[in-house]
C-alpha cells in the first residue's frame, strides 16, 4: 500500500500508527496492495472550510472522505470484477485532531483511539460504505468495530 500522511494541523497525531492502521484496514478489506491512500490532518479552521464547501454544513467536523476511484472490498472497481488486480487511487481521508480530542473525552477513551476510529470510518467511506439508512449504519459500524478490534489484537497480542 502507498499511504501518505500529511499533518498540516500542528498537532501530534501518531502518524506512523495511522499509516499502520490504514494498511491493516485496507488489507483486511482485500484492497490491492498497490492502491494509494492519502491521510490529511488539519486544524479546525481548515476542516470548517472543507465541511462548509463540500457538505454545506457549518463548523468543523471530525472526518471527511474524498473518494477518487470507486472501489469495493476485494480490490476491484465497482461493477468490474476484472480489475481486482489493478491498483487504484482511493482518495483522501481528512482528520481533525481538536474535534477528535473533544469526542474522545466525551467517549472516555484516548484521542489516538478516536483518530483510529475516524480514520477507519473515513476509509470505509472511500470504499463505498455509508450510514444514511439504518441497514447501512448497522453494516458500516459493525464492520468498523470488527476492523478496530482486529487492529487492536494485532497491536497488542495477548
Amino acid at each position: 500500500m502507498s499511504i501518505e500522511i500529511n499533518n498540516e494541523s500542528g498537532a501530534e497525531v501518531g502518524e506512523q500508527n495511522l499509516v499502520e492502521l490504514a494498511t491493516h484496514v485496507l488489507g483486511e478489506m482485500g484492497i490491492n496492495p498497490l492502491a494509494e491512500l492519502s491521510i490529511v490532518v488539519v486544524d479546525e479552521r481548515t476542516m470548517a472550510e472543507l465541511h462548509e464547501k463540500w457538505m454545506g454544513e457549518p463548523g468543523p467536523t471530525d472526518v471527511l472522505a474524498f473518494p477518487m476511484d470507486e472501489l469495493r472490498p476485494g480490490g476491484g472497481a465497482r461493477g468490474d470484477a476484472d480489475t481486482a488486480t489493478d491498483p487504484a487511487l482511493l482518495g483522501d481521508v481528512v482528520l481533525c485532531p481538536p474535534v477528535a480530542a473533544r469526542q474522545a473525552e466525551e467517549a472516555g477513551h484516548s484521542a489516538q483511539d478516536e483518530l483510529e476510529l475516524l480514520c477507519t470510518h473515513g476509509i470505509l467511506h472511500l470504499l463505498g460504505y455509508d450510514h444514511a439508512e439504518p441497514e447501512e449504519h448497522k453494516e458500516m459500524f459493525g464492520l468498523q468495530a470488527r476492523l478496530l478490534e482486529s487492529w487492536r489484537e494485532v497491536r497488542s497480542p495477548r
